[in-house]
């Protein structure tokens, strides 16, 4: 499991990274909410553990941001705020858990246990997407008979708003407006690169060309 810790004392953030790394998680280090923002945009984490009081962009903003671009992976904060009024907060954003420091370090790992279950983050199952070639949502891979490739995370989102829609026709605005969202506007040329590497791992009867439009996946 792949935890996304964003905490901006080192000496703290130090001993729960070794904690969570001694229980068998891979954690990923951020003392600063953009960074941390920048690299969930970047990479997919299983469960994000925020701090709420961090240079650049606060636990609260972050969330925000991510609820506002549909990245639901589960948030449990961990801050030194005690107040009400900033629990409600958290939780009206959408986080999955509040934790009040200090912490002992063996609640934190019960509180990400139960957030892994109520997600069942280990059950994702692979996508079948025609006859050998099945995906794989949560390494962000295609398989087919003879050969696995590992996907960019923007080529995995492609791939599965497709699915989300298929056997309908999605423009090429559609694609930009729902993929790209908050990263630069690409030009026409850039999806259709982007398609173009999708066909190649095995899923080129899949996609239809409906030519200067847009395309369709279609079902097997």
């Amino acid at each position: 499991m792949k935890i996304l810790l964003l905490e901006d004392d080192p000496i703290l953030s130090e001993i729960i990274e070794e904690f969570l790394v001694e229980h068998g998680l891979h954690v990923k280090l951020f003392f600063d909410g953009k960074e941390a923002l920048d690299a969930i945009f970047e990479d997919k984490f299983d469960i994000l553990v925020l701090d709420i009081n961090v240079p650049s962009l606060n636990g609260f903003e972050l969330l925000k941001t991510l609820k506002e671009a549909n990245i639901a992976t589960p948030v449990i904060f961990i801050t030194s705020l005690d107040q009400i009024s900033d629990v409600k907060k958290g939780f009206a954003l959408g986080a999955e858990d509040y934790l009040k420091k200090p912490f002992e370090l063996e609640e934190l790992l019960v509180r990400i246990e139960r957030t892994k279950k109520l997600h069942r983050i280990d059950e994702k199952e692979r996508v079948r997407l025609c006859s050998n070639v099945h995906y794989d949502p949560k390494n962000y891979s295609i398989t087919t008979q003879s050969e696995t490739f590992c996907l960019r995370k923007k080529e995995a989102h492609l791939l599965e708003y497709m699915l989300a829609n298929s056997n309908r026709l999605v423009s090429f605005e559609e694609i930009i407006e729902e993929v790209w969202r908050f990263d630069e506007v690409p030009t026409y040329a850039t999806v259709r690169t982007y398609i173009k590497n999708l066909r190649s791992y095995g899923l080129e009867s899949l996609i239809e060309n409906i030519k200067g439009v847009g395309y369709r996946f279609k079902c097997a």
